[in-house]
């Protein structure tokens, strides 16, 4: 717990829509002084909207290092110190190998590889001893999927990522997790890139593969994120946790 608030802080990138906004509300209903960053105008507008009034929402473009020095400054300002920083910012769409470019590789490992490593390079200072670290990682990992190369190896890296990070800021007393869910139901599914017949049998063929029968939710991911920041989680760092209703394991 920081000095500046009676409440544990959480700071959620990418936490204006799809899962990163239900972790917010999830956080915020378990106690935390939460702070939540986007880059579209339109979703950080909307989220001040739905989100409890006392929730941070400010513009950081998970691209640009200064962005993460301004957004550390603020946390700074606000909190004097972090208890959890999730970092969820990402994007993933579906492209052929052919259809892969430099901006289309650069993209997405800009956001969900160096913007993640920096964004918590900027605000390490501020991680309390006992903070949690968590990083959304992705399903894909473990399974091999057509036309997801680029996603998958960035969170590939992710993941090999936060193992040694865990080992390496340990001494700190900070734990380092990644969160990898399933198929979600949220709007990054219609950022995926499919023709709309595709997205719609998508939805409608996935749950057959999935043990437990439907598609995952974002408060499905939400739940497991707010478990990892409790103190019932205190001995638990360096570990990827699956939420996907059992579809790795049943492939």
């Amino acid at each position: 717990m920081t000095g500046q608030t009676s409440h544990p802080v959480a700071l959620v990138t990418g936490g204006t829509t799809g899962i990163g906004l239900a972790t917010a509300r999830q956080l915020h209903a378990d106690g935390f002084a939460v702070l939540v960053t986007g880059q579209n105008r339109d979703t950080l507008a909307a989220a001040e909207r739905v989100l409890p009034e006392d929730v941070v929402v400010l513009r950081a473009d998970a691209r640009i290092p200064g962005d993460a020095e301004k957004l550390a400054a603020e946390v700074d300002r606000r909190f004097g110190g972090l208890d959890l920083a999730f970092l969820n910012a990402g994007v993933g769409r579906f492209a052929p190998l052919e259809a892969v470019d430099e901006a289309f590789y650069d993209e997405h490992f800009d956001i969900n590889v160096k913007g993640q490593l920096f964004t918590l390079q900027r605000v390490l200072p501020l991680l309390v001893p006992g903070s949690g670290v968590i990083f959304s990682g992705a399903v894909s990992v473990e399974l091999g999927q057509p036309n997801w190369s680029v996603y998958s190896a960035t969170k590939g890296a992710v993941a090999s990522m936060v193992r040694a990070l865990a080992v390496e800021l340990a001494p700190r007393g900070i734990r380092v997790n990644v969160v990898s869910p399933g198929p979600v139901d949220t709007p990054a599914l219609d950022k995926l890139g499919l023709p709309g017949a595709a997205l719609a049998d998508f939805r409608e063929t996935i749950p057959v593969h999935i043990p437990l029968g439907r598609i995952g939710t974002a408060e499905d991911v939400a739940r497991m994120v707010s478990f990892l920041a409790s103190p019932a989680a205190g001995y638990i760092t360096g570990t990827d946790i699956l939420v996907d209703g059992g579809l790795s394991a049943g492939v």
